[in-house]
């Protein structure tokens, strides 16, 4: 079958890609920024609010073992997709919730999962997660890359980014490495 690449954003990118590493079937993932009309910004231009962009993941997997609809079960558990422009202690446009599809096809099947779990009252809000093509991704700088794995014992992971992790490994054990 091959792969696929989905792009997400659910807050702070540590958080998502830490916690979309946990599933297998999940070759890669980088951290990065798109949604924004700044040609190749920083994370200190992303921080600004003023790019547009929301901090992003490109999450590549494996088709034989993931569907694009099982990567969203997985994005939708680990952030709140309620609020606008905020994700825990992170506020600005940069952490807002938005899918970005590759394809029309990616489009379709991400509007569907959107409204099956609007139909579904999966959440006590109404779900305000952006479902908006994909124009260009920026990977975000090295240090970014991989947070987590690098420094676990940082407040900020253990505070925000752990819990999300195990959330994961509890809710989809029998689907992570």
């Amino acid at each position: 079958m091959g792969t696929e690449t989905a792009t997400l954003g659910g807050g702070c990118f540590w958080c998502t890609e830490a916690a979309m590493e946990e599933l297998a079937g999940v070759t890669d993932v980088t951290s990065g920024y798109a949604g924004g009309d700044t040609a190749d910004p920083s994370y200190r231009d992303v921080c600004s609010g003023t790019t547009g962009h929301a901090e992003v993941v490109q999450v590549e997997y494996d088709t034989a073992e993931l569907a694009y609809e099982d990567v969203l079960e997985v994005f939708f558990t680990v952030h709140d997709p309620t609020t606008v422009d905020r994700e825990g202690p992170d506020v600005g446009s940069q952490y807002r919730s938005i899918v970005l599809p590759h394809d029309d096809q990616q489009h379709e099947r991400a509007t569907a999962f959107v409204d099956e779990l609007a139909a579904a009252d999966a959440f006590d809000g109404s779900i305000v997660t952006e479902i908006e093509p994909l124009e260009t991704f920026y990977p975000a700088a090295e240090k970014h890359q991989n947070y987590f794995e690098k420094n676990p014992d940082a407040a900020y992971c253990t505070v925000n980014v752990a819990p999300k992790v195990s959330k994961v490994r509890e809710q989809f054990g029998a689907r992570t490495e």
